[in-house]
């Protein structure tokens, strides 16, 4: 069997304000800005990161979603790496810490209400 050569390039999403999840984004991940006017593009920080897109929404926000990020950092920087991220913006919702031995996470919403978690994994031993 080959190997898959599949990795995530980007993601795309809607806004009510792009420019500012943009930003948002940008200070969370490390990532650059470009693009302009309606539709703004995030480059990745580093040859294995991800890129993100934010285009104006269409129309009216979903009522639930379907999916979203879990963003990874190491042992025993969750909680710095939470903090931070409320400091730029984003909401608490709730955390994750004894229901599985090989995770914790923190469960947040950006500045437009889209879920996101900040999980992290125990060294393995």
């Amino acid at each position: 069997m080959t190997s898959s050569k599949i990795s995530l390039g980007a993601i795309n999403m809607t806004a009510d304000n792009p420019q500012t999840q943009a930003t948002f984004w940008a200070a969370v991940t490390g990532n650059q800005i470009s693009g302009g006017g309606d539709s703004f593009y995030l480059a990745p920080a580093s040859a294995d990161g991800f890129g993100m897109f934010f285009q104006p929404a269409t129309g009216p926000r979903l009522q639930s979603q379907d999916a979203h990020m879990d963003l990874t950092v190491p042992w025993g920087t969750r909680e710095e790496e939470v903090q931070r991220v409320i400091e730029l913006g984003a909401t608490h919702k709730w955390d994750v810490l004894e229901e599985f031995e090989h995770v914790q996470w923190t469960t947040l919403t950006d500045p437009e209400g889209n879920l996101f978690c900040i999980a992290e994994h125990p060294p393995v031993h």
